[in-house]
């Protein structure tokens, strides 16, 4: 438990780790689980150009994004759309979902999920 009720994360604090079944993509957990946060967690997605996550959904999972930095391409239930800097995004549980950067420069987008020992992914392309 930690000794106050707020948390600050400083920008080089967080190092990335690549994205399982992914290329090109980092992900950092901004506040989370290690720093006691209870109900949320708070995650940032680099793609890099060329960079993909590949289909899959979370069954009881939902999604709030926010694009800070870039563009990407998000497959939502099969149809696609185009995401810029400060565009936000609500991704229901059970939604299959891809992220593609197509442009030279990376892409960059905060996700909040809940924080929950449910967590689950299927993976439902063979990547």
């Amino acid at each position: 438990m930690r000794d106050k009720a707020w948390v600050i994360r400083r920008a080089g604090e967080v190092s990335g780790t690549p994205v399982d079944r992914a290329r090109g993509t980092t992900i950092q957990v901004l506040l989370g689980p290690a720093e006691d946060v209870p109900n949320f967690v708070l995650r940032r997605f680099t793609l890099e150009p060329g960079g993909r996550i590949p289909t899959h959904l979370h069954d009881s999972i939902e999604h709030e994004q926010y694009v800070v930095e870039g563009e990407l391409v998000v497959s939502l239930g099969g149809e696609e759309q185009t995401l810029r800097a400060g565009d936000s995004l609500f991704i229901p549980a059970g939604t299959p979902h891809w992220y593609e950067n197509r442009k030279d420069v990376p892409a960059r987008f905060l996700c909040v999920v809940p924080r929950t020992d449910r967590y689950r992914t299927e993976w439902l392309d063979p990547e």
